[in-house]
Parts: structure tokens; sequence; C-alpha cells
């Protein structure tokens, strides 16, 4: 049988799994601090006993888009968001050290501080933990401050500061599990003091919808396509099978 249909299978296959891809981005455009995966495909050279004339598609993502999205107000002082570019560090399920550009920060019962999903946030010094019955209020500068109970909002004491980083983008990729972490190989990096936050904000998904559904239509249609290409090729071997008949 022609190679024509495997070069159209693999063509169709790799279509599906780009608008999976892309489905995924639009899935997440109202998902607080998503950002979208890029997608592109590329060809590849079948080498083997003949010429390598036949080329293969693959659909890959080379990256993730880091780039901020827009802020929300929230108007709730433990909504945190980075302005400008840097990441907030948090633990990971792991135990390792993620990043993550915004977080609907809370107080666990043993006074913990963590993101909603339950990550607890880094310090300077590490985990930071809040006494019972005090009110926190965190600086433009990452420091976290308390105050008790009725007490002069002038009265603050500071207990740590937000772990504020800036590292290369190109060192940074994201997990399975949507966190950021540092590339396999590069060093965690350390705090930046010129990073900013603003509370009583989060920031919402990079994910354009537009662009995601105009990219889902396209490879809709090049899927199509490579159907048409794959009965072109069945009606191409039926022919021929009635021409070996014939002789």
């Amino acid at each position: 049988m022609d190679k024509l249909l495997y070069v159209a299978m693999s063509g169709a296959s790799q279509n599906q799994m780009a608008m999976q891809a892309h489905a995924n981005n639009l899935a997440n455009v109202s998902t607080t601090g998503f950002h979208k995966d890029l997608e592109q495909a590329r060809s590849m050279q079948i080498f083997g006993d003949s010429y390598p004339t036949r080329v293969y598609a693959m659909s890959e993502r080379p990256a993730t888009d880091f780039s901020g999205g827009a802020l929300q107000q929230t108007g709730r002082a433990l909504d945190v968001s980075v302005q400008g570019e840097g990441w907030m560090a948090v633990q990971a399920a792991n135990g390792g050290e993620a990043y993550v550009r915004t977080g609907h920060l809370e107080i666990d019962p043993l006074g913990v501080l963590r993101t909603d999903s339950g990550l607890p946030v880094l310090g300077n010094g590490g985990l930071i933990t809040v006494p019972p019955k005090m009110t926190i209020e965190i600086g433009q500068d990452g420091t976290v401050s308390i105050r008790g109970d009725g007490q002069n909002t002038s009265v603050l004491a500071q207990i740590d500061r937000l772990k504020l980083v800036n590292p290369d983008p190109k060192q940074l990729e994201k997990g399975a599990d949507g966190l950021v972490r540092m590339a396999q190989g590069q060093a965690a990096p350390k705090a930046d003091a010129n990073i900013r936050v603003v509370s009583g904000f989060t920031e919402a998904s990079n994910v354009n919808a537009a662009e995601e559904m105009t990219s889902i239509l396209e490879l809709s249609r090049q899927f199509e396509l490579h159907i048409k290409m794959m009965r072109a090729a069945e009606d191409n071997s039926a022919a021929m099978d009635k021409v070996l008949q014939i002789a």
C-alpha cells in the first residue's frame, strides 16, 4: 500500500494532539493564573531502506507562555499578585520549590499561610506561620506583617517576607500539575528585592479565547484534509488492484 496513507494518518493523529493542547488552553480561559501552552508542528523525515522522500508530521508543545494576565480586583487582603515580572515561591506537594504568579491565600488551622490549593507559601525564612487571632497584611515589597485584633492599624509587626524571585523564563518549565518550576539542572533562584506585589488582586489567565478558537478551527480543517488524503490513497489502491486483475 502506498505510504501516502501512513503520511496522511500521522498528520491526522498529530492534528488531534494539537487540538487537545488548544482545547486545554481554552478550557482554562477563566482559571486564575493559568499560563497557556504553546503548540507547533514540524516535519520529520523517514529514514529506512529507501531514500528519505517521505516526511511525517509531528506536533509538540515546545514551551509555555509565561507572560502575565490582566489583574482583577477582588478587594480581599489575602489575594496577592505579582506586578510586572517575577514569581512567588510555594512548596509543591513533593516538597520542592515551585512558583506562581498569583495566589488566593488562606491561613490553615495551624497558622501556615497557604494557597487555595493547599500549597504552603514560602518566605525568606521558610514556611510563613501566622500566630492565632492576628490580622495579616502584605506590603508591596512582599513584607508579611501582623497586628492583634482591635489594635491600631499603625501597630504592625513584621514576621517574614514572601520569597519573590525573577529567574530567566528560559530556565522555567511547567509540570503536569500546572506548577512552574526550574528546569532540570537549574538551581533555585535567590529572592529578588525589586519585585513588587499588589494585595486585593488576582491575575487572570493569559489565554486569548479568540486565538484559541481560531487555531482549533484551522486544525479541524487540516484534519479533514488528511482524511480526504487517506480516502484518495484508498481509492488509488483499489484502482491499482483492478489494473493488476486485468493484466
